[in-house]
């Protein structure tokens, strides 16, 4: 089975499924090009392995390679779900030192958000906002909107919203429009923000001109936390 790779954005930490082998060749090239890809403006790295089958000394060096350049970057890659055949593999090569493990995908991204623990971004204020929408494109123009003023984080589900919730606080949540989920996935997240101010972007944020609905959402975000402080 061929290596795929599906790669999310939970808040500051980047999480990249492995699904297959890691293996000499294409296999390791593409991981190897992937993680330095992300490097252009990523620092959080968490590879999940549950779903790799076999991974060969090749593969394995690119593990270690891709971790070097990762903190050559000033960044930090950890790894989660490590399956029994590649813990065993990393306990003989020795290697077991070197890689950060974590059990869950959830554990593994609190490792970053403990006190202390790099993150990609610093904002003096301390105001921080989670923002959640299922557009790519949204979540990357809300990040540049807010991280001057704000720290911001993103994710294009519920579930990861949920997790990243548990883990964190956050002063203020932009809620976009259709956001897909089980209703006991709903109901939980209406009870995380029963405590936290919502705003919802709506359907219309998207195509409306692109500096009036950033002008106006930065206003409404400052009256709310102003509000909030009071």
């Amino acid at each position: 089975m061929r290596l795929s790779l599906d790669t999310r954005q939970v808040g500051h930490v980047t999480i990249v499924c492995c699904n297959g082998r890691i293996v000499s060749g294409g296999e390791s090239e593409a991981l190897r090009a992937h993680v330095a890809a992300l490097l252009r403006d990523r620092r959080s790295i968490v590879l999940h392995l549950g779903e790799v089958t076999f991974i060969d000394s090749s593969g394995l060096g690119t593990i270690v390679r891709a971790s070097t350049s990762v903190r050559q970057a000033h960044g930090e890659l950890k790894l989660c779900n490590v399956p029994e055949h590649v813990r065993k593999i990393l306990e003989l090569s020795h290697l077991t030192k070197l890689f950060d493990a974590h059990e869950s995908e959830e554990k593994a991204i609190a490792a970053f958000y403990r006190p202390g623990a790099r993150t990609d971004t610093v904002v003096p204020t301390g105001r921080s906002v989670l923002c959640l929408d299922t557009s790519a494109d949204v979540l990357a123009y809300l990040r540049e909107l807010l991280r001057a003023g704000y720290d911001v984080h993103t994710t294009s589900n519920l579930r990861d919203a949920l997790l990243l919730m548990r883990i964190t606080h956050f002063d203020l949540v932009l809620l976009g429009p259709d956001i897909g989920a089980s209703p006991a996935a709903q109901q939980a997240f209406e009870a995380a923000c029963t405590k936290l101010r919502v705003i919802e972007l709506g359907s219309e944020f998207s195509t409306r001109d692109a500096g009036q609905a950033g002008a106006g959402l930065l206003e409404k975000i400052e009256a709310i936390l102003q509000t909030k402080t009071a």
